[in-house]
């Protein structure tokens, strides 16, 4: 066993896991937070999607302990109170889930790509959203959200 020591969410969490622990598996069975979802365990999908250290992370494919000394932020940490984060809300406005899977990581890749580029173009949207799959929308929605929360068209 090994003892890690991180920020999840905005508080401080110190567990002991075996190295070989994936950081999705540590999330959703150590701590519970199971909105971020296992999907493919291959890092194809993006569903598992999270913010380690700011930056979007398939946390199948991060080991727990290569996240000690970090900050992770999951789908759980986005909202303040009742209050949805922006990209959150504008997911809900603009219909941007059906079954609600890929949801969690869509919403995590895309608050990363507004962070790297705050006003992108749908085609920008599109390519950043590569990597995370979404088997129900047919991806319009999923656009038409991440250009809502990013003030552009919807």
């Amino acid at each position: 066993m090994t003892r890690i020591s991180l920020n999840v969410d905005g508080e401080d969490v110190t567990e002991d896991v075996e190295p070989r622990m994936l950081l999705v598996q540590f999330l959703r069975e150590k701590l519970g937070k199971t909105g971020t979802v296992i999907g493919c365990d291959t890092s194809n999908c993006g569903a598992c999607t999270v913010h380690l250290d700011g930056k979007s992370v398939k946390s199948c494919n991060v080991l727990a302990v290569q996240a000690d000394g970090g900050e992770v932020t999951t789908i759980e940490g986005l909202a303040k109170g009742d209050q949805l984060h922006p990209v959150q809300e504008a997911f809900r406005e603009c219909h941007g889930l059906q079954c609600g899977f890929c949801t969690p990581g869509m919403i995590m890749q895309s608050i990363d790509l507004l962070n790297e580029n705050p006003h992108p173009t749908e085609e920008e949207v599109r390519v950043g959203l590569e990597g995370n799959l979404c088997r129900c929308t047919g991806y319009h929605n999923i656009v038409k959200s991440v250009l809502h929360a990013a003030g552009g068209a919807s």
